[in-house]
């Protein structure tokens, strides 16, 4: 099939106006997270990427928080309503008018997370009047069937509506369509509802162009391009298999992954080369890991940046706000949150450190807890190049520790220490001689 030497000025539809009953959830079904983004976010990231000149989103009258999620992410997306739901056909119409100015339609939908950018290019790039999306299940089920003449589709038929023969056709529809802008004005209007679901199909326009004497093409995707989620256990699916693409990335990338499978990443996910990552880590939106570092086991990340050589874990929680720098230290459960931890600064184990900025090669030891909220407001605690802080010490916050000060372990401290000294804020000791015998004698007494 030859290419145009120019991309066309494309529009692409996303149909999301499906109420998704089999989620049974009061969050809209294209609201649903995959690698931690809304499946409708990763439709509209696809379709930026394939350099769409106008992006049209369709939904129900009711579904007002998915238009604000779309706009939030895309606001210059038209949003159109389908005021019934009388199929992808009826959906499309919603938003022709609001289509203007460009050559090509591509129309896809919002729950296929998994719908590469490179597809809908294709389907834009390609010369034909109408193009459609086909693949090749293992498995055809109930899959829409495109049935061929030589090299072109001639018809698409949906299972419902398949004598046998047709259902022994093993190309399915991938749902996804490209059409020229006035091959979809002149075919819209012709589309019937005589069918098993008395629905208006978009894929009748295939049938219709042929017997229009219009082109139709074929692009062929994987099982992965065309998978939609209309249930818990398909979405499960689709977290699968976008982890898998992930994953596959990331080996890619120079990541070491001693078991895959229990690695847990966002769409947005940046690690550099030379990162290892231990079993069961879970990677949460917002994270970059620099060079060299090691994540170890049971380890939780999210909205944070890791410096190069890093050591983190195992059990630790970096919250949204981290920033570590280089060679640092974040042990076993420790948990930070808004903190800046600068080169060479170690935290190793049982510690908060949150609303925090801490120096050049600082040490927090165990047990160490930065007292930050006093339940209206968050404060701010300043750990100055080199400073000490002994085991079980309290911060309370707002409070600056100068640079190369000593706490003693068990300190609490709620004004700033001066640097170079040592502060120590233990009560006295006192040894009650005898007590516990007496204090058995007199509890014995009384049963």
């Amino acid at each position: 099939m030859s290419q145009p030497t120019a991309a066309p000025t494309t529009a692409i539809i996303i149909l999301a106006a499906g109420k998704g009953t089999r989620m049974k959830s009061a969050l809209p079904k294209v609201l649903h997270e995959v690698a931690g983004r809304p499946m409708l976010g990763h439709a509209i990231a696809a379709a930026a990427e394939a350099g769409a000149n106008q992006i049209c989103l369709v939904t129900a009258p009711e579904q007002h928080a998915v238009r604000a999620y779309a706009l939030s992410e895309a606001p210059e997306i038209i949003n159109c309503i389908q005021e019934n739901q009388l199929g992808t056909g009826d959906a499309v119409r919603a938003a022709a008018d609001a289509v203007s100015g460009v050559e090509r339609v591509v129309v896809m939908f919002g729950d296929t997370p998994l719908m590469r950018a490179d597809i809908l290019t294709q389907l834009s790039m390609s010369d034909a009047d109408v193009t459609v999306l086909g693949f090749e299940p293992d498995d055809a089920a109930t899959y829409g069937r495109i049935v061929m003449d030589a090299t072109a589709p001639a018809r698409i038929v949906e299972f419902k509506d398949a004598d046998a023969e047709t259902r022994a056709v093993t190309l399915c529809n991938g749902g996804a369509m490209g059409v020229h802008t006035e091959v979809l004005s002149a075919l819209l209007p012709l589309l019937g509802n005589d069918n098993a679901q008395n629905e208006y199909y978009l894929p009748d326009l295939v049938q219709l162009a042929v017997q229009s004497r219009k082109s139709t093409a074929l692009v062929m995707g994987d099982v992965d391009d065309t998978l939609g989620v209309d249930s818990r256990a398909g979405l499960a699916r689709a977290e699968a298999r976008m982890q898998a693409r992930l994953r596959a990335a990331m080996f890619d990338a120079g990541v070491t992954m001693q078991d895959p499978n229990t690695v847990y990443l966002s769409h947005d996910t940046v690690i550099e080369p030379d990162v290892r990552l231990e079993p069961n880590i879970k990677i949460g939106p917002g994270v970059h890991i620099a060079g060299g570092a090691l994540i170890k086991a049971f380890s939780h990340l999210e909205g944070v940046t890791v410096g190069p050589r890093a050591i983190i874990g195992p059990f630790a929680r970096l919250r949204p706000g981290t920033v570590l720098g280089a060679d640092v230290r974040i042990g076993n459960f420790v948990e930070t949150k808004n903190a800046n931890i600068r080169d060479g600064s170690k935290v190793n184990h049982l510690s908060y450190i949150g609303d925090a900025e801490l120096g050049l090669g600082v040490n927090i030891g165990a047990g160490t807890i930065t007292c930050n909220y006093d339940g209206f407001k968050k404060h701010l605690t300043q750990i100055g190049d080199g400073a000490f802080i002994g085991s079980n010490s309290s911060l309370i916050a707002p409070v600056t520790i100068g640079a190369g000060a000593y706490l003693g372990s068990g300190t609490a401290v709620s004004s700033d220490v001066p640097k170079n000294g040592l502060t120590v804020t233990r009560a006295p000791r006192r040894d009650l001689k005898n007590w516990a015998d007496n204090f058995r004698r007199q509890n014995q007494k009384e049963d």
